[in-house]
């Protein structure tokens, strides 16, 4: 079965590299094309004819007829359609709601889903992916075996029968076509499985003896799963139990902190890792290269895109720009407009490009997930990038995070607090601590200076969580599995002095 479907997948992935090379050459005639067709559809819903949609002609018409949104602005629509009415924002019917998870225990978005964008966006960046995949690596034998998905959950929308909603992996895999359920891997009753740890336990059983190549998943969850399938079979090697497994494929977090764990795990040097941005709002980049972890803009998946300069990120109404103005390694907030019927949408994640011929861009953070209290500018992608760089150099690795500021007192300096759950511990914290502190300057000039002479910002105070600290924070929120996250980046203490008031920080290094 295998040299046949390679053969199959060879000559469909030869059309596709085509289509590929196509926006990369001409990708401003590909976007103002694709923001026409969008406008042109959706000119009849309630949406395009309050904003004038049939007499749109230019992208800045667009842009001025139409406000930049936030969920709030989307919300009264969502509520309408969940309650069956049509024709609002996208034409035909919604009846899938994304639940974006949210880092918060703020109330969850619930982000439309049409047809089109599960077709056109979702499936087609999946298909695409494996296509890169195989373009990179030809000789690959990924396609014979089976793909696990540490996805999230799926439940009815009672308000509606025909309509339901849940984690986007979770309609992913509802609607998979029957030549790629064939392929996956748990059962989809144990996949759409709302108590995870009920569906760890299964997902663990079911998969022991399945023939798993492909993984892919939030980097955190995933861990979680492998190290239950280890303590199952009682071994510390992945491959003792799926010998043929090839890929991880991981989004959702920055890869650095967990890659340490991962390769222990998983100790073959075989084994590929690609990264790919799937949001519940649309899938926007793969990672085309096996040298570099940049993604490639994927600009044909029925998503336009705006840019907002940092400069502009707290304005009453902030300026956008299009992609052919944008510079590289400046960061810049998303704005899209997709197929699902999400205008201007402000998204909230942060990007900075690393390349415009074509455009490869790396995710740096978050609007909401920042520190600037003395004009450090600290964003996730600092954060991360540092801890990865003092992990590797001392031999540890770190489970999960929080950092926070400490404020100015009349006779002390602030600084930043980092609350830790380490997996493997530094040999001293105060070393940890240190070169923390170096890695930070080097990768943010920003802190550098603020750190000069401890004048305004005295090096990191590291406290030491006890193990399972955050999972519980995440249990007690109802945010177990799937994509959810902590937050890692908070410009107040009310997220760090939540998590030291249910585990104090413990005094020593091995818990």
């Amino acid at each position: 079965m295998g040299a046949p479907f390679n053969s199959i997948f060879s000559w469909l992935i030869k059309k596709r590299v085509h289509q590929i090379e196509l926006f990369k050459k001409h990708p401003d005639e590909v976007q103002r094309e694709l923001l026409s067709n969008l406008i042109s559809q959706s000119s009849s819903t309630e949406f395009g004819k309050k904003h004038r949609f049939d007499s749109l002609t230019a992208v800045s018409d667009f842009q001025q007829n139409v406000p930049l949104q936030h969920y709030d602005d989307v919300f009264p629509y969502v509520e309408r359609l969940k309650n069956g009415e049509q024709n609002l924002l996208w034409p035909g019917d919604i009846l899938w709601f994304a639940k974006s998870s949210g880092t918060t225990n703020q109330r969850s978005k619930l982000i439309p889903v049409s047809k089109e964008s599960l077709q056109e966006c979702h499936y087609k960046g999946g298909k695409d992916l494996l296509g890169i995949y195989y373009n990179n690596h030809p000789d690959t034998r990924l396609f014979t075996g089976k793909h696990l998905i540490v996805g999230g959950s799926s439940e009815i929308n009672y308000l509606n029968q025909k309509s339901y909603f849940g984690d986007l992996s979770a309609i992913i895999v509802k609607n998979l076509p029957w030549w790629c359920e064939w392929r996956r891997t748990p059962s989809r009753e144990t996949a759409l499985l709302s108590q995870w740890e009920e569906k760890l336990s299964r997902m663990a059983k079911e998969t022991v003896n399945e023939d798993v190549r492909i993984l892919a998943g939030v980097p955190s969850w995933t861990l979680v799963l492998l190290k239950r399938v280890l303590e199952e079979n009682g071994t510390n090697n992945i491959f003792d139990i799926w010998p043929n497994l090839e890929l991880y494929m991981h989004g959702g977090v920055n890869f650095g902190p967990y890659k340490q764990q991962f390769e222990q795990l998983l100790p073959r040097a075989e084994m590929n890792y690609v990264q790919t941005y799937n949001a519940s709002e649309g899938f926007f980049g793969i990672q085309d290269l096996i040298k570099s972890e940049d993604m490639l803009l994927m600009l044909d998946y029925g998503v336009f895109y705006e840019f907002i300069p940092k400069e502009e990120w707290q304005k009453e109404t902030p300026e956008t720009i299009l992609l052919n103005e944008v510079e590289l390694n400046k960061p810049y907030e998303l704005v899209i407009s997709t197929n699902a019927g999400l205008w201007r949408y402000r998204i909230g994640d942060v990007i900075s490009f690393t390349n415009k011929q074509p455009f490869r861009f790396k995710v740096v953070g978050r609007t909401a997930q920042y520190i600037n209290v003395f004009g450090e500018e600290l964003m996730i992608d600092n954060v991360e990038k540092a801890l990865t760089m003092t992990c590797e150099t001392l031999h540890c690795s770190v489970k999960d995070f929080t950092v926070c500021p400490i404020f100015m007192t009349t006779d002390k300096s602030g600084g930043h607090e980092w609350l830790i759950e380490f997996s493997e511990p530094p040999a001293s914290l105060q070393q940890f601590s240190e070169h923390l502190d170096v890695n930070l300057q080097k990768v943010n000039s920003d802190y550098a200076a603020k750190r000069s002479n401890d004048l305004s910002l005295q090096k990191p105070t590291v406290k030491v969580m006890k193990n399972g600290t955050f999972y519980a924070w995440l249990k007690k929120n109802n945010k177990l599995g799937g994509q959810n996250k902590i937050p890692r980046l908070r410009n107040d203490r009310s997220f760090a002095e939540e998590i030291l008031a249910s585990s104090p920080a413990v005094d020593h290094l091995r818990n």
